[in-house]
């Protein structure tokens, strides 16, 4: 079980490394990885029924201690993400299904990284943590109907086929999650420790896949796609962490806040992209999965160095 443990802390700690790593090579070899692309949606489906059996009451619980917070979190999640993709796909020179992809990412809820780097951050985790459930939860309804808004003037969105794919692909894993983690109590605890690993392979696979079925795509116009979700991103994370502020919260949650709307669920953008759209539409999704491995520790860096400069000015006022 330690053993275990030690490889779970390991492939998460180095996450970010394995996606770049294997992205690269599926970009430079993508003969040897465009066989995954038929498994991305299962891929996705093992991840959420990992969420669902790392969830607990008291995470729940969190909603309802302070629903106000949430609901902010949430509604910055589902509004700031979508209107900035779409602002970046009217004002860029993109094609349709970039255009798509782009929007299709930005509205997503939070993905789980997001618990991750603000417990790094030293932010608000059980905050987070309750935001991404929810958004999650909601997300059969709200990202197809908000896809629809500011997507269908590119392609063609069908909002009721997005909401069975989610309903599959996230809400039915999820909630076995759930079940299996009910049903065995503490003996779900070895599986609990896995998942990091499980998480951390499928979502590697996930990018791997898109990187390779759309290389030559990727070649030609790689560059501003990615100009794009590091705009997107980068500017989610200020414009959250501005809304916070506004609205009075202390920096812990303005912190969760902020990552919570920057990082997105880019696995189910890419899996919802390909079924529904184009491979290529899918293509903003797993460049966006390599950055926020890049942008989520340097952000949380910069807000924890942030946090205990504050933390010494206190000290040394409190001294004086």
């Amino acid at each position: 079980m330690k053993m275990l443990e030690k490889i779970s802390s390991f492939m998460g700690s180095s996450f970010a490394i394995w996606v770049i790593l294997f992205a690269v090579l599926s970009f430079i070899f993508p003969g040897g990885f465009t066989w995954i692309a038929p498994y991305i949606v299962p891929l996705l489906g093992i991840i959420m029924f990992g969420m669902g059996l790392t969830l607990s009451k008291s995470d729940f619980a969190e909603v309802f201690k302070r629903p106000k917070d949430v609901a902010a979190g949430v509604v910055a999640q589902f509004t700031i993400m979508p209107l900035l993709a779409f602002a970046l796909a009217m004002l860029l020179p993109v094609s349709p299904e970039v255009a798509a992809g782009v929007i299709l990412v930005g509205c997503c809820p939070g993905g789980t990284s997001s618990n991750v780097m603000t417990y790094l951050s030293k932010g608000d985790t059980a905050l987070s943590v309750a935001i991404t459930a929810v958004s999650t939860l909601l997300a059969p309804l709200l990202t197809p109907v908000l896809v629809l808004l500011f997507a269908s003037q590119w392609l063609p969105v069908s909002a009721g086929s997005l909401f069975l794919s989610i309903v599959k692909i996230v809400i039915v894993p999820i909630v076995l999650g759930l079940i299996v983690k009910a049903a065995l109590g503490k003996k779900s605890e070895a599986g609990i420790k896995a998942m990091p690993i499980v998480s951390v392979v499928a979502i590697v696979a996930i990018v791997a896949a898109v990187v390779s079925v759309n290389q030559e795509k990727i070649a030609e116009t790689g560059a501003l796609i990615f100009a794009i979700v590091v705009l997107h991103n980068v500017l989610g994370y200020g414009v959250g962490y501005g809304i916070a502020k506004l609205m009075g919260m202390d920096p812990s949650k303005q912190r969760a806040v902020s990552i919570e709307v920057g990082m997105q669920n880019s696995g189910l953008g890419a899996s919802l992209a390909a079924a529904h759209f184009s491979p290529l539409a899918a293509v903003p999704s797993a460049i966006f999965s390599v950055w926020h491995n890049i942008s989520g520790p340097i952000i949380a860096t910069l807000y924890r160095k942030q946090k205990e400069k504050s933390d010494t000015k206190q000290n040394l006022t409190k001294s004086a």
